[in-house]
């Protein structure tokens, strides 16, 4: 009976548990108790979206990575993006959980072939973690990082040959 009433506890452990909002897990980085976010003037406030976005630009931009997100959310990326005023979406593959100091960061990504996943990850979860931090003063605590799957250049659509011209 002790096993069922510890294990729905591990089970509904999620990230929200990770990012505390009141600040204690860790020292302030102004001291005298107040921090980039909340000083006496007042209290800053980042949306997710916003957080998602700085995370999915920082991790776009590390070299070998070749798209973020799972196969549904790119194929319905590449779609969004061919319509007359479609946007690119920054946020693809990134999800966040952000309380009032403290962030924690999940991405999902494909691999270029032939790129070291351990070195990758380093690297993204190094880019993520300064240019999140520098942006918005939060603490991020963790970025867990998924490689889905790798890119192989042979995978490239190869472009139609140009039709031959017609002579009438």
């Amino acid at each position: 009976m002790s096993e069922q009433t510890t294990t729905p506890a591990v089970v509904t452990e999620n990230r929200a548990s990770r990012v505390g909002n009141s600040g204690t897990s860790g020292p302030s980085r102004t001291g005298g108790g107040s921090t980039p976010l909340q000083t006496e003037y007042g209290t800053t406030s980042i949306a997710d979206g916003v957080v998602a976005k700085i995370a999915g630009i920082a991790a776009a931009d590390v070299a070998g990575v070749h798209s973020l997100g799972g196969g549904a959310a790119r194929a319905f990326s590449a779609i969004r993006e061919r319509i007359p005023g479609g946007t690119t979406n920054h946020a693809q593959g990134i999800s966040v959980e952000v309380g009032e100091r403290e962030a924690a960061i999940d991405v999902d990504l494909v691999a270029e072939y032939g790129v070291s996943v351990v070195d990758l990850a380093e690297g993204v979860r190094r880019n993520i973690i300064t240019s999140v931090e520098r942006m918005t003063g939060l603490h991020v605590i963790e970025v867990n990082i998924s490689v889905n799957d790798v890119h192989l250049p042979q995978d490239d659509p190869q472009p139609e040959p140009a039709p031959e011209p017609r002579v009438a």
